[in-house]
């Protein structure tokens, strides 16, 4: 056969019952003749009981030494698989990122692979183990640690993937796949067989917590076949691929939300050149992502500007805005935390009009107002109430048929 890698998520590995589960889960790929490498993420809620001690220690929680500590929780499922699997007659040895030749920028808590180099991998799977690598985790060129943000251990397993040309990516968790909405929001809603790179990318963007975005990058820069599957039941997954494997006739794919969103306006803001540079080059030196942005009609050469980011940004964004607002003279700011991102996603919209306006049609047939619209060629997204934003989801998915079979 050929060489799999197999990611198993916090859920899969959160306590000894369910790490066993997994050895005897990768035994039987061995036993069918593939090789296999495995990366795991902490057991259950270990980073969040890590974050909880870090906050005993003080207000100063230095990321460095935030990632030396986050990093330990992989390597401790790491190193209870792989004894879990030699107590079972199957050889394995346990890497840490560094020791897998993960290298990463230093920006710690966020950082970005930027090289792999498998050979010690390589030289293990050659002897007959199977490599169990920590997840979340790497090491910069200056030898420090890092960690590659929530979810990262999708990431790890789509990169080295690439890296060792393995045949596929299986990224385990605790659903049976991709569904066209959140199947706790709408009971209709159905598991997918496969969805394209760039589908999964904006629905990972836009709230779908299946797979971290980053690691659907990776998987379409390198061409990786993902399959998304359920750790518990021995079932297809499903099929993240090429856009050319998929199937023509489908208009909308799914329905996403996300709730971490939050509002900001800058009212009257002088229309000369710079301006925006200047507002949202100091949001992205302090590590503050922009989602959408939208810019009003110019008056009396001001306009305003209203954009849109993390809830969990907040705090660190209000005051870069509120200097921004005194800097380049405009009026005044607002933020709003009660809204909520719904999008609906699909390559079929880029050859099918009025994919919007039937959108727009279902939000109004609910009595949603709609705050701000942002577009692509694959998506569309709207920012609504958050109270709203289930009754969004549910007529979204039913104005596209979305519960019927393709």
């Amino acid at each position: 056969m050929g060489l799999i890698v197999a990611k198993f998520g916090g859920s899969s590995v959160a306590s000894m019952d369910r790490i066993k589960a997994i050895a005897d889960r990768v035994k039987s790929m061995r036993e069918n003749g593939n090789d296999v490498v495995v990366v795991v993420s902490a057991m259950g809620d270990t980073t969040d009981d890590l974050i909880e001690l870090a906050l005993e220690t003080g207000p100063d929680r230095n990321h460095r030494e935030m990632d030396m500590l986050l990093a330990t929780g992989e390597q401790q499922s790491a190193a209870l698989l792989a004894l879990c699997l030699n107590n079972i007659d199957c050889p394995a040895l346990s890497l840490c990122g560094w020791q897998a030749g993960i290298t990463s920028d230093n920006n710690h808590s966020k950082a970005r692979i930027i090289d792999i180099e498998p050979q010690r991998i390589i030289k293990e799977i050659e002897a007959g183990k199977v490599v169990v690598v920590a997840g979340f985790q790497a090491v910069t060129e200056q030898g420090d640690i890092t960690t590659l943000g929530r979810g990262g251990s999708d990431t790890s397993a789509v990169a080295l993937a690439a890296s060792l040309g393995a045949e596929r990516c299986q990224i385990f968790t605790d659903v049976n796949g991709v569904y066209t909405a959140d199947p706790r929001v709408v009971t209709e809603a159905r598991q997918l067989s496969s969805v394209s790179y760039e589908e999964m990318l904006e629905l990972a963007s836009l709230g779908a917590l299946v797979m971290q975005p980053r690691a659907v990058e990776f998987a379409m820069l390198y061409q990786v076949e993902v399959e998304v599957g359920n750790s518990f039941k021995n079932e297809t997954g499903t099929i993240i691929t090429g856009v050319v494997n998929m199937e023509k006739h489908r208009i909308v794919t799914g329905v996403a939300h996300d709730l971490n969103v939050v509002r900001f306006a800058i009212f009257d803001v002088p229309d000369k050149p710079g301006v925006a540079k200047k507002l949202f080059k100091a949001l992205a030196e302090a590590g503050i992502n922009v989602d959408m942005v939208i810019q009003s009609a110019m008056r009396d050469n001001r306009n305003d500007i209203a954009f849109t980011t993390e809830e969990n940004e907040l705090q660190k964004t209000i005051p870069i805005v509120e200097k921004l607002v005194q800097d380049i003279g405009a009026s005044g700011m607002t933020c709003g935390t009660n809204v909520a991102k719904v999008s609906i996603v699909g390559a079929g919209m880029q050859s099918n009009p009025g994919v919007a306006a039937t959108m727009f049609e279902a939000l109004a047939d609910e009595e949603i107002n709609i705050h701000m619209i942002s577009t692509s060629e694959i998506k569309v997204s709207c920012i609504i109430d958050q109270e709203r934003i289930k009754d969004a989801v549910r007529s979204l998915h039913k104005k596209f048929s979305l519960d019927l079979a393709d």
